[in-house]
């Protein structure tokens, strides 16, 4: 049976979902070098999310608790900046062990496991996004990037 990418964010496996997307990108008329940025960034976010959702964890860049892993969510991370608060909070909650900086309840948030932030660190730190200082501004030229490449997944989504 063919699932659709909502179904997809919804219950399947971030392979699962890479797979999909890759395939999608093969058949696309996307320039090469779109689709070449596109799956990392996406796995990027994935590999953050998934957890979360499997966790019944989700929350929006704002903090605001979310039901279910869609498109429209996704895309809200798909976002350079909410990207880097999402890896800061996460890393805040991996060291408290309850999840920080949400409108989750506390007996919710304390029920947190802790996320495998590797892939998501390798991916930020490789577009220079400062992982020890919050504050600290990364150059425009990469957030202005990753609008074309959210423009991608759009179509994708």
């Amino acid at each position: 049976m063919f699932k659709t990418m909502q179904q997809l964010l919804s219950d399947s496996s971030q392979e699962e979902i890479s797979a999909a997307m890759r395939l999608q990108l093969e058949s696309s008329d996307e320039a090469p070098f779109w689709a070449d940025k596109t799956l990392p960034y996406a796995e990027a976010i994935l590999s953050a999310l998934i957890p979360l959702r499997d966790q019944g964890l989700l929350f929006d860049p704002e903090g605001k608790v979310q039901e279910s892993l869609n498109a429209e969510l996704f895309l809200r991370w798909c976002d350079l900046l909410s990207l880097k608060t999402l890896a800061f909070t996460l890393q805040k909650s991996n060291e408290s062990g309850r999840l920080m900086r949400t409108d989750h309840i506390k007996e919710r948030t304390d029920t947190y496991e802790e996320v495998n932030l590797e892939t998501l660190g390798s991916y930020l730190s490789s577009y220079t996004v400062d992982l020890k200082n919050e504050a600290e501004d990364f150059p425009i030229a990469h957030y202005n990037l990753h609008i074309g490449i959210t423009d991608a997944i759009k179509k994708l989504l």
